[in-house]
């Protein structure tokens, strides 16, 4: 697995770093067969560290963890934590989809756009209902089962996932609903 570990404006030493491949290398060998790498990103938050890990299956799928501390070393064992309990809790799940897909998950490019926010003055109304646009960014958008879908967006901990059904051809989405449940859109 190869492994993408940095800090933002922190100095990143080889202690921790051997303890980040050590700690997130055998957590992830337990529940997953072949994850292809890892990136691990160190940053402050006042007086706190924070750790954030995302690491890519071979099955295409990608989990995510965050975690902060006082110590820089217990950020990154409670995100470790919380990336072992998720492959635990998605173990029968991502073998079975490894076996049914015989190669990765494809990928299609896309345009994201970052709008700029709306003044909320009720006195005042907006010049143009055009909105303006302060960001493009190009994305990914997976080919997926509606269940794949469904444990990617579980797994990154994201709202909503945009995908392509891999049963239609169609884009979908699938989203954390405010009872709890997952909606799928399928137009």
């Amino acid at each position: 697995m190869h492994y993408q570990i940095s800090g933002k404006q922190i100095d990143i030493g080889d202690a921790l770093q051997t303890h980040v491949k050590d700690g997130l290398g055998g957590a992830v060998a337990k529940y997953a067969e072949r994850p292809t790498d890892a990136n691990v990103v160190f940053s402050r938050n006042a007086h706190e560290f924070v750790c954030e890990a995302t690491v890519h299956l071979s099955t295409g799928l990608t989990a995510q963890a965050k975690a902060h501390a006082t110590e820089i070393y217990a950020a990154f064992d409670a995100c470790c934590d919380k990336m072992e309990k998720q492959l635990r809790r998605y173990k029968r799940r991502l073998k079975d989809h490894h076996r049914d897909r015989a190669e990765p998950v494809e990928l299609f490019g896309a345009a994201s756009y970052i709008l700029a926010a709306s003044e909320n003055s009720e006195e005042s109304e907006p010049e143009t209902l055009q909105p303006m646009i302060i960001a493009e960014m190009e994305t990914q958008i997976p080919s997926l089962s509606v269940g794949e879908a469904v444990m990617q967006m579980e797994l990154t901990g994201a709202q909503l996932l945009v995908f392509r059904n891999e049963k239609t051809g169609g884009v979908n989405v699938v989203h954390r609903r405010d009872d709890g449940n997952v909606g799928w859109i399928d137009p």
